[in-house]
């Protein structure tokens, strides 16, 4: 899995990624969705990954992700920032998988 940041997502998680002791994951939130195939996809910021979790490329940031949920998303995949909506969204070059996703801060 690839994901590239936008320059103004990029920007958004920098305070965050800036000291070199967090990591992002993408997570896929099936708590309460009655299925695994209705999940939610979210960002999260961890000190360090699960020992089951992927280390998937990034730009300008590397992605952990648990591979077990790989199988809902494409390869390649981008994530922006809207400041009107002040979102997160996560696309690919054929579809958007949310406009509104959130950042879990678990630190």
């Amino acid at each position: 899995m690839h994901i590239t940041f936008t320059p103004t997502a990029a920007a958004k998680l920098e305070p965050i990624m800036q000291d070199g002791t967090k990591h992002l994951k993408l997570l896929y939130d099936t708590e309460g969705c009655g299925c695994v195939v209705s999940g939610v996809p979210a960002l999260q910021v961890i000190e360090a990954p699960l020992a089951d979790d992927t280390l998937g490329e990034g730009s300008p940031y590397s992605v952990w992700y648990e591979p077990r949920y790989e199988v809902f998303f494409e390869p390649r995949l981008k994530i922006d920032y809207n400041e009107d909506r002040n979102a997160f969204s996560l696309k690919s070059d054929s579809q958007i998988y949310t406009a509104n996703m959130r950042l879990i801060k678990s630190y």
